[in-house]
């Protein structure tokens, strides 16, 4: 786990019983930790986004959304490291003849925006964002998926992170953290593209470190 992890994430790990190696805040880093915990203790490596079982697994989401709501026109989830749009999109269209997809990005951590809209995977550089969860970029195999199913990236503020957050908190009675209020972000500050569509959004992530929001609220 990254040094620079939140307190909240790192108790919650830790309270399960846990036991937590620390890295630098680096993909190289937590690379090379993984490979030489697997050395040590003979563990299976199971990426977080890089693993197509894993997709698959991220995909249900979606598929139980359009399982339920059939006539959906928008599907909008997160996308940071990739494993969960990779599955949201995959699934969409294998269920959906129309629907276009969507993914939600900080603009301060837009390297899949900045991919898909070259067609050259492009990795952040020291991103910065309150949504914490999105700070990892693609890898080459959530770029193809996305590249290929996905219709727009769309990039949202802090600002509107923040009180998107807080939105879901106040009106949903949901814990929802700033990665999981991007998708509500997107629609906030895209109205044109929303507008008269069904929309579903994945809402996903409820890691939050109220303390850091004390004064940013």
């Amino acid at each position: 786990m990254p040094e620079t992890a939140p307190e909240v994430k790192k108790n919650a790990v830790a309270g399960y019983g846990a036991e937590i190696t620390f890295c630098e805040p680096t993909a190289e880093a937590r690379e090379n930790t993984a490979r030489i915990l697997v050395e040590k203790t003979g563990a299976v490596m199971i990426h977080p986004y890089d693993n197509f079982n894993v997709i698959c697994g991220q995909g249900t989401a979606a598929l139980e959304l359009m399982n339920e709501i059939s006539d959906l026109d928008i599907i909008v989830a997160p996308v940071g490291g990739g494993g969960l749009m990779s599955g949201t999109s995959t699934a969409a269209r294998a269920l959906g003849k129309n629907i276009k997809i969507a993914a939600a990005e900080p603009l301060n951590a837009n390297d899949a925006w900045k991919s898909f809209t070259t067609g050259v995977l492009s990795p952040s550089v020291n991103p910065q964002t309150v949504a914490d969860g999105l700070l990892t970029s693609l890898s080459e195999l959530t770029f193809s998926i996305i590249r290929n199913n996905v219709d727009q990236i769309l990039t949202v503020s802090e600002e509107a992170i923040i009180e998107c957050m807080m939105l879901i908190w106040e009106r949903m009675k949901i814990i929802a953290e700033p990665s999981a209020a991007t998708v509500l972000a997107a629609v906030k500050e895209n109205p044109g593209f929303f507008k008269g569509k069904r929309t579903g959004l994945i809402i996903s992530g409820g890691n939050v470190d109220f303390r850091s929001f004390i004064g940013k609220v």
